[in-house]
């Protein structure tokens, strides 16, 4: 059985949110294209917001993307 590749900007999403979880730097970015830069970016910033909110471990698994 093929495996259905996902799309890049909900992966890029996604791991921009675990990375603001995690409380890293948006300098830490893996891409440099502005349209993919831009979908990490957002992922970031509500990880971010979630972490401010005291969302981290155990309590962010109900706003994860990942396990949506």
């Amino acid at each position: 059985m093929r495996k259905q590749k996902r799309d890049r900007s909900s992966t890029l999403h996604n791991r921009g949110f675990v990375a603001g979880l995690n409380g890293r730097s948006k300098e830490e970015c893996p891409v440099q294209t502005s349209e993919l830069r831009s979908h990490w970016m957002n992922g970031w910033r509500e990880g971010r917001e979630a972490h401010w909110s005291g969302m981290s471990g155990v309590s962010a698994i109900q706003i994860n993307p990942t396990l949506a």
